[in-house]
């Protein structure tokens, strides 16, 4: 996507490619989001484990390939919006940020009710925090990832 300043210069809202946006939060969730849910599995923190291959409705898919779609969705969202953020070592708290509170929204007030599940998590506050702090991890592995492969 690309507009036109008043010079007639054409810019991108990307900074990185869409593919690339896509392909960093798709492989953000196998990586960051599913390596902290192991980690807070480890310590009993979460009672499912990463990796899910369970199905998910209507179209049978494993839950982890769902989830890595619509990480790469995410990610194309992240993309969109990335030229905002700060430099330097600010930048890796705004992606982390953006993970745990965007997608985190969504999850709650959007997907929980399609699902019929509680919303927000059924206000239980460990569940949330729980959720807000995978989906940080993978806002941070997205800037992680588009960062390392700009440079």
């Amino acid at each position: 996507m690309s507009t036109t300043t008043a010079a007639g210069a054409h810019t991108s809202v990307y900074r990185h490619s869409i593919v690339s946006c896509f392909a960093a939060g798709f492989i953000s969730v196998l990586l960051f989001q599913m390596g902290a849910i192991a980690i807070l599995h480890a310590f009993g923190l979460v009672p499912f484990q990463p990796f899910g291959y369970a199905a998910t409705k209507p179209l049978g898919v494993p839950q982890i390939w769902s989830f890595a779609f619509w990480g790469g969705v995410w990610g194309i969202v992240y993309g969109a919006i990335e030229q905002r953020f700060p430099e330097g070592p600010a930048y890796y708290v705004a992606a982390f940020l953006f993970g745990a509170i965007a997608p985190v929204l969504v999850l709650w007030f959007v997907v929980f009710p399609l699902r019929g599940q509680p919303v927000a998590a059924g206000w239980d506050v460990s569940r949330m925090i729980m959720q807000v702090i995978f989906h940080g991890c993978f806002g941070l592995g997205i800037g992680v990832l588009l960062r390392w492969r700009s440079a």
